[in-house]
């Protein structure tokens, strides 16, 4: 099977996902795989020109090794705008580029702009189109007046794919009701590779590589920065706290780096609260592995995080490590109570509620009580179910042409 993916981030630099897995895992199955990115990260990327020029990155494998996926990233005019505008005309010549040279069995749209493209040229060619929701993405639009023409575009789309999947159930009911038809719409849960993620890895070494004592409580958060994901707040409570023991390890780039350097050197929290930036994805449970409790803190009321589960809450879960979470909707429906997550209202609780944790001795059963949640979610049992929607998908099409 030939699988054509389209989305509107970078498939290399962005963090690991859903995507990620599910396209590498196909690859070793024998399967052909591109994937139509964009240059998301131009702003920062260091390269001058006005307009990028067409890139082609053969055999990418940023997890599984030996996987091999096709990243095509075409020519954009890197100004803000006109990026996006510019999207339009090459992700189109690329998609149809990609129908006569590779021929694919069926399209896979993550985006809103390249997905409706997708979709309509899918249609035109009597290929399924698949539309994988793991984000909410027109709240994530950074340019506000743009969003309603984004959901706008989102529900064309949704309205017209072949399948529907999505990555919990409250995304779900969301996306029905945007337009999706329930008959197509499928929950594909994220998935954990329990080999990777073992909680018996010894965080020993970790956490003496960056200075934490034995007795330290370390939290631990790992992914994009985004300004609403709480860090800050719980730094700032982390500065308060009269417990000396309270460390924190933050994995990752993004919107709030800096602020969050400037936070630390405000408040002289060097070597409690450690920055390490971006890590590779095969490093990250080593790092889990030095936390004591993990997190999510983000804003109660930010519209993008009230219907996603993010995957880090799987491998946080995976490593038998307590998480302590904003009490979100889409959370709450996925992981209901006692399975090891801890809600909070806000960040500025996390600090207290991880101090309660150690202090009633709660550290191994609400990690025991999180492994034995996730430990059914296999990526191979994952990456099954999406093959098989895939080809079922394949295959109604090929029956409907044959009874035309």
């Amino acid at each position: 099977m030939r699988v054509l993916i389209a989305q509107e981030t970078d498939w290399i630099k962005r963090p690991t996902h859903q995507q990620h897995h599910l396209a590498e895992m196909l690859s070793l199955r024998g399967h052909e795989v591109r994937a139509i990115d964009f240059e998301l990260l131009w702003k920062g990327g260091g390269r001058r020109g006005l307009r990028s020029p067409r890139e082609v990155f053969p055999d990418v494998a940023k997890i599984h090794r030996g996987a091999k996926v096709t990243v095509i990233r075409p020519s954009i005019v890197r100004l803000p705008v006109l990026d996006y505008v510019s999207l339009i005309v090459t992700h189109r010549q690329e998609i149809r580029r990609q129908l006569a040279e590779f021929s694919p069995h069926v399209i896979v749209g993550l985006g809103i702009l390249n997905s409706y493209l997708a979709m309509r040229a899918a249609r035109a060619s009597g290929i399924p189109f698949v539309y994988y929701w793991i984000d909410v993405l027109h709240d994530l639009i950074p340019v506000r007046v743009f969003r309603p023409l984004g959901r706008a575009v989102e529900g064309a789309v949704l309205k017209r794919a072949d399948r529907v999947l999505v990555i919990n159930s409250r995304l779900r009911e969301y996306v029905e009701e945007m337009g999706a038809r329930p008959e197509v719409t499928t929950v594909v849960r994220a998935g954990i590779d329990l080999k990777k993620f073992d909680p018996a890895m010894d965080g020993a070494a970790m956490r003496e590589k960056y200075g934490f004592r034995k007795d330290d409580i370390v939290l631990f958060f790992m992914g994009w920065l985004y300004r609403f994901s709480g860090l800050k707040e719980v730094v700032e409570e982390l500065a308060r706290a009269r417990d000396d023991r309270i460390r924190m390890l933050i994995v990752g780039e993004g919107d709030l780096f800096e602020d969050l350097q400037a936070k630390v050197r405000e408040h002289n929290l060097q070597g409690k609260v450690i920055l390490t930036g971006k890590k590779p994805y095969q490093e990250i449970p080593s790092h889990i592995a030095a936390a004591d409790i993990c997190l999510l803190p983000a804003y109660a009321n930010e519209k993008i995080m009230q219907h996603i589960v993010p995957i880090k809450l799987y491998e946080y879960m995976a490593m038998r490590k307590p998480v302590i979470a904003t009490k979100l909707p889409g959370i709450v429906a996925e992981f209901g109570e006692g399975n090891g997550l801890v809600y909070v209202h806000g960040p500025e609780e996390v600090i207290p509620r991880a101090l309660e944790i150690v202090r009633n001795g709660n550290l191994q059963e609400l990690g025991s009580r999180a492994r034995a949640f996730v430990e059914v979610n296999t990526w191979d049992a994952v990456a099954d179910q999406f093959e098989r929607i895939l080809e079922e998908a394949v295959k109604e099409k090929e029956n409907e042409r044959l009874q035309k």
